[in-house]
């Protein structure tokens, strides 16, 4: 046997966050645990579990500290409160049955521990371990989660560290706004009245990243850091080397023009794959958008059906063909509009299939743009992702 639990429980700074390992004594982890006790490392010394000296857990335990153990303070807490709470709650977990007791003797137990150097609580550190032990023992052994809950999982919810980072369209639709208008500090202004929400992403207009350069992009997350945000470089050339340099600013997503020779535009989608960001075909006077579809070998992640601004009054909209388009598509591929999307008309467009709206103008010459996103998102009628979700909860 040989399984894998994790849990993160409490506030910092006397949060406990437990990584541990189960497996018989004549496997892997029994050779890790042996390795472990053989060849201490400098600051990350492991120590046998032990409820209090001369009384060691079963089964029996490694805890090995994450963070470099500096002084004897750092060295108190991790010898004193985790040392104990991690030790109890390996034996209560025998208790309970949650390890097989007859059984205990042929396991061993591997704790990564982290203690936050400026933990000063030991009530808090000793509680916090107990409960996170527990709970990554239990997970161990249930193996939880499963693959569907990963899947299900992934996109919702925040890291502690890096918040609610959305890297992935999984959930359409989506209200895209195109900052179109080359001034960052009216752009800035406009983001910031922005209500935070799942479905909002952004959009890096072609006007303003003529002004300002890729840029730009670190410059707006310094107004809205978890932004999703896509670069429209409306690339023709050098498709490649454009995609990479969407990436390398920190964007999310790069707009290649439908008029670009296919292999311009499939060079790009294959380095857009290469650095994990989505490439967009903007089919902006492209007289036929399926049959560009059809002809690609590699496939966009979104094709954006784009009436120009020039023409909003004398053509329609070209909506017609969505369907068509997503069969070209692998099935996570999605289908933008954009080019006088007004919310008297949006309705229509979600009928008709459409993943993103993109919508400048609207929103961001409005003299109330905070006014304006709220009233597209009721449109959509699509409920945010709880970022609130409790910790241990799925």
């Amino acid at each position: 046997m040989f399984k894998v639990g994790e849990a993160l429980v409490g506030e910092e700074p006397n949060v406990a966050h437990i990584d541990l390992v189960i497996g018989k004594k004549n496997g892997p982890a029994g050779k890790s645990f042996l390795n472990g006790m053989t060849n201490p490392t400098q600051g990350h010394t492991p120590l046998l579990g032990v409820i209090r000296p001369n009384l060691p857990t079963k089964p029996s335990t490694l805890i090995v500290p994450k963070v470099t153990v500096q002084d004897m303070e750092d060295s108190e807490k991790v010898f004193g409160p985790a040392q104990m709470a991690i030790s109890r709650a390996i034996a209560d977990s025998m208790e309970e049955g949650i390890i097989d007791e007859e059984k205990a003797e042929e396991y061993v137990v591997i704790v990564s521990v982290f203690i936050h150097p400026q933990a000063e609580d030991y009530q808090k550190i000793y509680r916090y371990n107990y409960g996170a032990t527990k709970l990554a023992l239990k997970r161990a052994i249930q193996e939880f989660p499963e693959s569907d809950t990963v899947l299900e999982e992934k996109d919702k919810g925040g890291h502690p560290v890096m918040g609610s980072r959305l890297t992935k369209l999984f959930d359409p639709p989506y209200l895209q706004v195109a900052l179109d208008i080359p001034d960052l500090d009216h752009v800035k202004n406009v983001i910031s009245s922005i209500p935070k929400n799942d479905h909002i992403i952004y959009e890096v207009g072609t006007p303003l990243v003529k002004k300002y350069g890729v840029g730009v992009v670190e410059e707006l997350r310094k107004v809205k850091e978890d932004a999703f945000i896509v670069v429209d470089l409306k690339t023709l050339d050098t498709g490649n080397l454009e995609a990479r340099m969407v990436s390398d600013a920190g964007g999310d997503g790069v707009v290649i023009s439908g008029l670009a020779p296919n292999s311009t535009i499939e060079k790009s989608i294959e380095e857009a794959e290469k650095t994990g960001i989505y490439s967009i075909v903007d089919t902006l006077n492209v007289d036929k958008p399926l049959e560009l579809i059809e002809d690609l070998d590699q496939k966009p992640k979104v094709v954006e059906l784009h009436r120009a601004i020039d023409v909003e009054g004398e053509e329609e909209h070209g909506w017609q063909n969505i369907e068509s388009i997503k069969k070209q598509l692998d099935p996570d591929g999605l289908v933008a509009v954009a080019g006088g999307i007004r919310s008297h008309n949006i309705r229509n467009a979600l009928k008709s299939g459409a993943d993103l709206l993109v919508v400048g103008r609207a929103i961001t010459n409005a003299k109330d743009p905070q006014g304006a996103v709220r009233e597209f998102i009721e449109q959509m009628e699509k409920p945010d992702v709880d970022q609130f979700r409790v910790k241990t909860d799925f």
